[in-house]
C-alpha cells in the first residue's frame, strides 16, 4: 500500500474507533480530499468530524488546542510544512505547555500532521524542512513518517497519549509503498527501542560487526540512504547499518548507542538545512556518550543553507540526494 493511502486508512480507522477524534484542515473535504489526497473520502463518511478550516494556520492550531482541552482528539493538517511558521506561537507557547502549566490537570493532545520537504519544484516557500525548529520544544514530540513505520501503529500510540505530536510527512513518501516486513532484498530488518517509544528500524545486509559505519536518517532521506547503502554493499562491499527512527525528539538513544558502539562511526542524514540541526545535536550528544569508542568524529549531512530554488536542477544541487549521501558515506567510512 502506498504511504498516502496508508495514512488515509489510518485516519479513517481513528475516526471509526473513537468518537472524540476530529480532523481539521484546509481543503480537506471531498471531492478534493487535501493537497496530497490523504483525507479523500473521509468528509463524505464523517461529515460532522472532518471539517474544513479557513486559510489561517493559527486558527487551525488554536481551534485544535481548544478541542483538545475540551476532551476531543484533534488531528490537524497543515497543508505545507512551511506554514508551521504561522502557528509556531500556538504550538510552542500553548499546545506544548498546557500539561506542565496545569500540572497534568489539563492536557492538550493535539496531533499536527504536515507534508514537508522538497523534490517537487514547489519553490522557496513550499519546499522546506522546518522540523528542526521544533526539536527542542519541551513536551512536544516530533515524529517523522517513514516507509518502515506503519502509520496505524504510530497513530494508535499518539491517540492514547496525552502529549502533543508534530508528525512530519515528506511529500515524496506519499506515492511510495510502505514496507512492514523483513524483505530479503533489503537485508535484515529489525525494530528496537525503549518502552513507550516508537521503534527505531535497523536495516543491514551483513551482521552489525561487519559494518564500517552506522548511518541514521529519517523520512524520505532514509529511503535514499537505503538505496545508496545497498548499491555500495553490492558493488564495493562497503557495508553500513541504517537506523531509521520515527521519533526525532525526544530521541531514543538506546538503539543508536548500541549500533555505534559496535561500528565505531556515525553519519546522520537529513534534508533540513545545515547548522543547529537534528544531526548536529546527535553528533554532539553521541560524541560525549561514546567518547573514546569512536574511530572518528560523527559526521553530519544536511542541505545547503540557502533558499530552495524552483528550478529542478538547482533544487537538486541544494537538497540532500543520493550523490551527496554516497560521498558522505565513503568519507565517513574511510
Amino acid at each position: 500500500m502506498i504511504y498516502a493511502r496508508a495514512l488515509g486508512d489510518t485516519l479513517r480507522h481513528a475516526l471509526e474507533s473513537d468518537p472524540r477524534v476530529v480532523v481539521l484542515g484546509e481543503d480537506i473535504l471531498d471531492p478534493y480530499g487535501g493537497a496530497f489526497k490523504v483525507t479523500r473520502g473521509l468528509s463524505t463518511d464523517f461529515p460532522q468530524r472532518v471539517r474544513a478550516m479557513p486559510i489561517s494556520e493559527a486558527a487551525i492550531a488554536g481551534v485544535s488546542a481548544g478541542l483538545a482541552l475540551a476532551g476531543f482528539r484533534p488531528i490537524a493538517e497543515i497543508m505545507f510544512g512551511d506554514f508551521l511558521a504561522l502557528c509556531f506561537d500556538q504550538i510552542t507557547n500553548h499546545i506544548a505547555k498546557y500539561g506542565a502549566m496545569y500540572n497534568g490537570a489539563a492536557t492538550c493532545p493535539v496531533v499536527i500532521r504536515t507534508p514537508s520537504g522538497g523534490g517537487r519544484g514547489y519553490g522557496p516557500t513550499h519546499s522546506q524542512s522546518l522540523e528542526k525548529h521544533f526539536l527542542g520544544v519541551p513536551h512536544l514530540r516530533v515524529v517523522a513518517g517513514s516507509l518502515w513505520h506503519e502509520p496505524a501503529a504510530l497513530f494508535d500510540h499518539f491517540l492514547t497519549s496525552e502529549e502533543p505530536v508534530l508528525h512530519i510527512e515528506h511529500k515524496l513518501l506519499y506515492p511510495l509503498h510502505v514496507t512492514t516486513s523483513g524483505d530479503a532484498s533489503l537485508g535484515v530488518i529489525s525494530r528496537d527501542g525503549s518502552p513507550g517509544l516508537p521503534p527505531t528500524v535497523s536495516i543491514r545486509l551483513v551482521p552489525r560487526e561487519d559494518c564500517a559505519l552506522t548511518v541514521m536518517a529519517y523520512g524520505y532521506q532514509a529511503e535514499l540512504t537505503r538505496r545508496v547503502l545497498e548499491r555500495l554493499a553490492l558493488e564495493e562491499e562497503l557495508f553500513a547499518e541504517l537506523l531509521v527512527p520515527a521519533q526525532l525528539a525526544p530521541i531514543d538513544w538506546a538503539p543508536l548507542e548500541c549500533s555505534v558502539a559496535v561500528t565505531g562511526g556515525l553519519l546522520t542524514v537529513e534534508e533540513s538545512t545545515g547548522g543547529w540541526s537534528w544531526g548536529a545535536e546527535i553528533a554532539a550528544e553521541l560524541g560525549s556518550r561514546l567518547f573514546g569508542r569512536l574511530r572518528r568524529a560523527p559526521a553530519v549531512l544536511a542541505s545547503a543553507r540557502d533558499v530552495i530554488p524552483g528550478a529542478p536542477s538547482r533544487e537538486a544541487e541544494l537538497l540532500v540526494g543520493e550523490r551527496q549521501i554516497e560521498d558522505a558515506v565513503r568519507e565517513a567510512a574511510a
